[in-house]
């Protein structure tokens, strides 16, 4: 029987999909990296989410690992090129948080756009403004989404019922009929040229760390506005403030930030983060994109289903070399 150790907090629901499939399972949620390094040789499988980083030295220890699922999207905390050498398989559940990512990337921005949060707030103190409270609309504007995977592809659906044009840019090279009915397929000049607003759904790469940057921001030709639910470090936070004080960013819609560790500021990051939150064009949420009631069951049958496919081809696999 194969054994599989999780490492952090997932929906009750995982357990009997493991133990149908025939696994082992230890869950240990509130287990500390150093505790986690004294047994992970003893694993086939090793399933995480957010807190553990599985780099170069961590895998040293991973005496038996054959694979690693990561209940959520994104990649980056793992060290993928070491675990290609040591043939472990790396999963992530993309597709489990697609939906809720697209819905509060779409809350966000009407938000944004009718100052929903804003006047909420001013009724409470029983302020009554309407002239200051008007909105403005998405019909007619040109969506530029960079990164069309399945949070892009869930966003561009969405999009649909808004009458707007949506231009769409991945790094991977897609068919035109890949772009379905949801967006058209674009260059990042014609996302530049174009764009009214941005959203981004990019993974954290080297390449895409710190990709919004003064540079990038000033290559659009229109004044834009800006959404980022994917990671924090793809966009300078000091940047994004430089824009929306130039008006290059007309208004922000940012679930993640260039750090998250609110009370671990620079000196730096502190004086930005606090202009950046004083302003009332400005939507911040604390990535909670895909975290939704539905994403948080969606993602363990995500995985699992992975890790099954995984494990019946590697049978398949070695009844043949047999």
């Amino acid at each position: 029987m194969k054994k599989i150790l999780i490492v952090d907090d997932l929906h009750e629901n995982i357990f009997p999909m493991l133990s149908e499939m025939g696994f082992e399972v230890n869950y240990q949620p509130s287990i500390k990296r150093s505790e986690i390094l004294e047994i992970i040789g003893n694993y086939e499988g090793l399933i995480i989410r957010s807190k553990t980083k599985v780099d170069k030295d961590f895998l040293s220890y991973c005496e038996k690992l054959e694979f690693i699922g990561r209940a959520g999207a994104g990649l980056d905390l793992i060290d993928l090129p070491t675990a290609n050498q040591l043939n472990i398989k790396v999963f992530a559940a993309n597709e489990g948080n697609s939906d809720a990512v697209a819905e509060h990337t779409m809350g966000m921005i009407l938000m944004l756009f009718n100052k929903l949060n804003w006047a909420d707030a001013e009724i409470r103190q029983r302020i009554w403004e309407r002239e200051k409270n008007r909105g403005i609309e998405l019909k007619g504007m040109t969506i530029g989404i960079i990164g069309y995977g399945n949070m892009g592809m869930a966003f561009a659906q969405r999009l649909m019922g808004f009458d707007v044009k949506v231009l769409a840019y991945d790094k991977i090279e897609k068919k035109d009929y890949e772009y379905g009915l949801y967006a058209e397929k674009a260059t990042m000049e014609e996302i530049f040229e174009e764009t009214d607003l941005l959203s981004i759904h990019v993974p954290l790469t080297d390449e895409t760390r710190m990709m919004v940057d003064d540079n990038f921001i000033q290559k659009f030709e229109k004044n834009i506005f800006m959404v980022n639910t994917s990671r924090g470090e793809i966009a300078s936070v000091k940047s994004v403030l430089l824009g929306l004080q130039s008006g290059k960013i007309r208004g922000a819609c940012l679930d993640v930030l260039e750090n998250e560790k609110l009370s671990m500021l620079t000196f730096e990051q502190e004086e930005i983060y606090s202009q950046l939150f004083k302003m009332k064009n400005v939507v911040l949420t604390p990535h909670i994109a895909g975290w939704t009631v539905e994403s948080y069951r969606k993602i363990n049958e995500v995985l699992v289903n992975k890790v099954t496919e995984y494990i019946i081809n590697k049978g398949e696999q070695n009844v043949e070399h047999d």
